[in-house]
């Protein structure tokens, strides 16, 4: 089982630059940060944790920029995987985000993993452009372009909502295969998404018990004749010996725990005291 970490970013707290180093130095494995652009204050989505549209954390509207936090995580440590839970890739431009996450990858020599989103807020991808309706098939677009980007030599893609001609992108990924896993609810649609064009599932938090989700998963990866098992990550879980064993029974690949947004001595304490609960 590996172990990973989560901070909610924001402009408060430990910096995402010393919360990954404390991370590695305490023996996690995956350090995520999570994407919002912004919030739009009149709102009709609603948040899939209070089913409305209040907001259980002002930090969604504070949220800092991924890929920025990351690349100062990248600086500063060596071993840890570098990655999203979740990103929106749907709001960037996808060859200029392509080259964002190239680019972290060359430099971090190969530790970048993308766990991405549908976006349960709809009001923020309205604002970018993005129908509602059309969110996976955009995403879907993204993901095809940015492979093209990273692995060929000239690349193209024409699609409804990505298209450019014949072009050189520059840095590729170290990675021959940067991962993308699919921050979503456990449901038959999210599966059969996952299997046509990603590399795995993280739950979201309000799924504890996800063995009939996992199960679900990994018959339909094999049914779909893809190679391998996917990954899962199990977010949102407590330190639980006996629960980690059986999530690493029934295919779960790794376990990621938030951490508090406070400062930075008080982090590292966490960080210690999580690790030393942890079966290894």
């Amino acid at each position: 089982m590996r172990y990973a970490v989560v901070l909610f970013t924001s402009d408060r707290g430990i910096t995402p630059r010393d919360a990954a180093r404390a991370a590695e130095d305490n023996g996690f494995d995956t350090f995520y940060v999570p994407e919002h652009t912004h919030i739009p204050v009149k709102r009709e989505a609603a948040h899939p944790g209070t089913g409305t549209a209040e907001l259980p954390d002002d930090r969604y509207s504070r949220t800092l920029d991924p890929w920025v936090s990351l690349a100062t995580a990248a600086a500063v440590t060596e071993r840890i995987r570098l990655s999203t839970a979740v990103a929106l890739p749907v709001e960037s431009d996808p060859i200029t985000l392509a080259k964002a996450i190239a680019t972290l990858d060359h430099l971090s020599g190969g530790r970048v993993q993308l766990g991405v989103g549908f976006g349960w807020n709809t009001d923020e991808l309205t604002d970018h452009h993005v129908p509602a309706g059309k969110r996976r098939t955009v995403l879907r677009e993204y993901l095809e372009a940015m492979r093209a980007l990273w692995t060929q030599e000239e690349a193209a893609y024409d699609g409804e909502f990505v298209s450019f001609g014949a072009s050189w992108a520059y840095p590729k990924p170290v990675q021959a295969h940067v991962p993308v896993l699919v921050g979503a609810g456990g449901t038959d649609k999210t599966f059969d998404w996952i299997c046509a064009n990603a590399d795995g599932w993280i739950n979201t938090p309000r799924e504890q018990d996800v063995t009939e989700q996992v199960l679900a998963l990994r018959k339909k990866w094999a049914e779909a004749g893809r190679s391998g098992d996917p990954q899962i990550v199990f977010l949102g879980g407590k330190p639980d010996s006996d629960n980690i064993r059986k999530l690493e029974d029934i295919g779960v690949t790794e376990c990621a725990f938030g951490m508090p947004d406070k400062e930075p001595a008080e982090v590292v304490g966490y960080l210690e005291r999580l690790a030393g609960k942890l079966p290894r």
